[in-house]
C-alpha cells in the first residue's frame, strides 16, 4: 500500500514526498478534498469544547434541518456513525414498520456489512442462477442459511424481472433496498423504465423503498433519487453528509420513522449509539454542506460532463474497448466496447482485470490515484486544468499500450 502523509486540496502527499490527485477521495467520501478550510476551522473551535455527549446538541438540529431541507421525502431523520449503520436500521425500520422479515436487493450492489445487506454481493457466473430467477448468494464462509432465506435478489434494470418477483414474495418483503447507480455494481444509472417499475411495484404490493444514497447523494443538491424520480420511503444516507469525519442517517416519511419514536414508551425499533450525532461529525458535516451549494453542484457536474466527454473521444479515437459509466462528479472506466447496463454485463476476465491494474499503475506514475475496478469522484477543488491531466493521462495509456489493447480486442 501506499502511505500518506498528508492531504491538500484535491491532492494528497505520500511519506516520501510524491503528490497525486486523488480522485479516491477517501472512497468518494471528500467532495471537498482534503483540509477543506471551513470544516478544519468547525472541528477545531468544536474540540475546544468537547468531542461527545450524552446528550443533543443545537448543531445536530442544524444539521438535520438543512439535510431534510434539501432531499425530497426526507421528512425527519436520525444520526448513526456510518453508512452501514444507517443500512442496517433503515432495514430494521422497514421490518418494524411492515411486520415482515424479508428484503429485496439488487445483485452485485454493496451496501456496507449488514448480513442481508451483503446477500449477492459477489455473485459470480457461477453462482449468480438464471437472469429470471437470481439466486442469493452468500458474502463470507458461514453466512446462515436463514439470511439468505429472506433476501429475494434482483438485477439492475430489469424491469419485468423486478416486477414479477416482488409481487410474489410481497407477502413477506419490507423493503427494497436500492442504490440509484449502485457504484459496485458498475456505476450504471436507472433506466427511467426501472424507476417507474421499482414504484409501481413497491406502491401496489405494501413494500416500503429505501434507496441507499450513502455514496449517491452527491449526484445532485437534492440527492439520487430525486434526480431520477424514485420515491423512497426511507433513505439511508452517509459520507458526504459528515464533511470527512464518521457519520451515517437514516431518513424517511413522518409515519415510517416514528418507529424510531420512544414517545413516553419504548419504541418499535430501538436505536442508539455511544458517538451518534457525536459535535465533531456534526460541525463537519454542517460546515461541508454549507458550503455544497446548487452551484457548487452545477460546477461538479460539468467537469465531470468534461471528463466523461473527453474519455469517450480518447476511446473512439483509439478503438480502444474501453467505456465509461457514471453521473455528476462520478466515473468509472470499464475495459469493455459495450456499456453494461447491469451488474452480470460489468464482469471482468483475468486478462482486462490486468488491464485495469496497468491502466490504475499508468496514472500513479502521472501522479494521480484512480481507483482499480472501482468508482473514481472529482472534488470541488478540482480544476478544469486537473481534469485535463486526467484525460491525457488516459490518452497516452491508449496511444502506448497498444499490447495491452491488442490483448483485449483478441
Amino acid at each position: 500500500p501506499r502511505y500518506m502523509a498528508r492531504g491538500e486540496g484535491a491532492y494528497l502527499v505520500d511519506i516520501d514526498g510524491r503528490r497525486f490527485l486523488d480522485l479516491n477521495g477517501n472512497f468518494t467520501t471528500l467532495i471537498h478534498g482534503h483540509a477543506f478550510p471551513p470544516v478544519v476551522e468547525a472541528v477545531a473551535r468544536q474540540l475546544y469544547s468537547g468531542t461527545s455527549f450524552s446528550n443533543p446538541t443545537l448543531t445536530e438540529i442544524d444539521l438535520a434541518i438543512l439535510v431534510c431541507g434539501r432531499v425530497p421525502r426526507a421528512e425527519t431523520i436520525r444520526f448513526v456513525n456510518t453508512g452501514s449503520e444507517a443500512v442496517l436500521f433503515a432495514v430494521k425500520a422497514a421490518r418494524a414498520y411492515t411486520g415482515k422479515p424479508a428484503i429485496a436487493k439488487i445483485e452485485g450492489a454493496y451496501h456496507g456489512c449488514y448480513d442481508w445487506a451483503e446477500v449477492s454481493q459477489t455473485s459470480t457466473p457461477e453462482t449468480w442462477g438464471p437472469a429470471e430467477e437470481p439466486a442469493s448468494t452468500p458474502y463470507y464462509r458461514g453466512m446462515p442459511p436463514s439470511v439468505l432465506n429472506d433476501v429475494v435478489t434482483l438485477r439492475f434494470n430489469d424491469t419485468e424481472g423486478a416486477k414479477r418477483l416482488i409481487a410474489r414474495h410481497a407477502h413477506r418483503l419490507a423493503a427494497v433496498l436500492l442504490d440509484p447507480m449502485p457504484s459496485r455494481a458498475g456505476l450504471i444509472p436507472p433506466t427511467q423504465e426501472f424507476v417507474a417499475a421499482i414504484n409501481e411495484a413497491c406502491r401496489s404490493n405494501s413494500v416500503l423503498l429505501i434507496c441507499d444514497e450513502v455514496l449517491n447523494l452527491r449526484q445532485g443538491y437534492e440527492g439520487a433519487s430525486a434526480r431520477h424520480g424514485l420515491n423512497p420511503d426511507l433513505f439511508a444516507l452517509g459520507k458526504i453528509i459528515g464533511g470527512g469525519l464518521p457519520i451515517g442517517a437514516i431518513a424517511g416519511n413522518r409515519e415510517v420513522m416514528a418507529v424510531f419514536d420512544a414517545g413516553g414508551k419504548k419504541p418499535a425499533l430501538p436505536q442508539g449509539g455511544t458517538f451518534s450525532a457525536n459535535p465533531l461529525s456534526m460541525v463537519a458535516g454542517l460546515a461541508a454542506l454549507q458550503h455544497l451549494d446548487r452551484a457548487a453542484f452545477a460546477r461538479l457536474e460539468a467537469l465531470g460532463d468534461r471528463l466523461r466527454a473527453s474519455l469517450r473521444r480518447s476511446i473512439t479515437r483509439h478503438d480502444a474497448p474501453f467505456c465509461v459509466t457514471g453521473l455528476a462528479s462520478l466515473f468509472r472506466i470499464h475495459p469493455k466496447r459495450t456499456t453494461p447496463i447491469e451488474f452480470r454485463d460489468t464482469i471482468t476476465s483475468a486478462e482486462q482485470a490486468t488491464v485495469l491494474r496497468e491502466l490504475a499503475r499508468a496514472f500513479a506514475l502521472a501522479g494521480i490515484i484512480l481507483p482499480t475496478a472501482a468508482t473514481a469522484c472529482l472534488s470541488t477543488p478540482m480544476t478544469e486544468a486537473d481534469i485535463d491531466h486526467v484525460s491525457a493521462t488516459f490518452d497516452h495509456f491508449l496511444a502506448e499500450r497498444g499490447d495491452l489493447l491488442d490483448r483485449l480486442r483478441s
